[in-house]
């Protein structure tokens, strides 16, 4: 069933109801992937696009229960009896941590995903193992949008990256990670503590992937300082660009940001144009410090 702003408050207003809160005056925040909602009381309301995602919604709520029972700070999923079915679609509640999005120091970030790194999630959570090509398997039907010598360029490159992935040598021990670890989901509370958040993609599997965004994000993108990054490492313990497979980890995560972007590119212009310039940088080598964050 579409997700539209019309049909987003339809399904919040019978989601609120079913757990007893008060959907009136809520303000939509986001309109994406899902559509968010901050009721008048500090609760967020997270609505799927449609309700075969339930298990997944079931295990990021069970993953910020787990959570909170070891007293780490990460998203705290509502007291209440969730996800919700409704309309279609699937509704969950969380704990608003702030009114306003402050990013977290980068020393807080490296903490933070550390401190992850040192728990063992328990069998019961089932958390699906890291499988990074079924992830951008789901998004390769967005290719539509592009020209054919752009989208089978993607489309080798991917093969590619397929091949080196399979022959890599981790240097750390798996384990429970976030899977979309960066400075964008580490944000500051009302008291100004650092939280996690985004628990969409947790899974199992090498510790490398929840540092590869910000080595990237310094080394290609230009998004951090050498400063910063130094810091990340110190607080973190390991430097993922001294491992022979960062570039692998880091050519995949450029390809899964394009990708994503092609999901916006038939119908945003500005979004098309940054998906060619991506696509011209990743396949002559050329500069990313002028990519657009989206």
């Amino acid at each position: 069933m579409a997700l539209t702003e019309e049909s987003a408050h339809e399904a919040l207003g019978a989601a609120c109801e079913k757990v007893g809160l008060d959907s009136s005056g809520a303000e939509l925040i986001r309109l994406g992937s899902n559509a968010v909602f901050r009721l008048v009381t500090p609760v967020i309301v997270r609505i799927t696009r449609d309700a075969a995602a339930v298990d997944e919604v079931a295990t990021q709520v069970a993953v910020a229960r787990w959570l909170a029972s070891k007293d780490y700070p990460a998203n705290r999923a509502l007291d209440v009896d969730q996800p919700v079915n409704v309309s279609g679609h699937v509704a969950t509640f969380w704990e608003s941590v702030a009114e306003d999005e402050r990013y977290a120091p980068i020393a807080d970030v490296a903490r933070l995903i550390r401190d992850l790194h040192k728990l063992d999630a328990p069998a019961e959570l089932h958390l699906p193992d890291k499988s990074p090509f079924d992830e951008l398997r789901e998004r390769m039907s967005t290719l539509d949008n592009l020209d054919r010598a752009d989208a089978d360029f993607l489309r080798s490159r991917i093969g590619d990256l397929r091949s080196r992935y399979e022959s890599l040598e981790f240097a750390l021990e798996p384990g429970v990670i976030h899977g979309d670890a960066n400075v964008g989901n580490v944000i500051l509370d009302r008291g100004g503590n650092p939280v996690l958040i985004d628990l969409d993609s947790f899974s199992v599997g090498p510790r490398e992937w929840d540092l590869v965004q910000t080595a990237l994000f310094y080394e290609r993108f230009g998004w951090h300082t050498e400063d910063e990054y130094r810091k990340f490492v110190d607080v973190y313990g390991f430097d993922v660009m001294s491992w022979a497979g960062y570039p692998v980890l880091a050519d995949y995560r450029e390809v899964s940001m394009t990708l994503w972007l092609c999901g916006k590119a038939g119908q945003d212009a500005r979004a098309a144009d940054e998906v060619r310039k991506r696509v011209e940088a990743i396949r002559n080598g050329g500069n990313r410090r002028d990519w657009a964050p989206f």
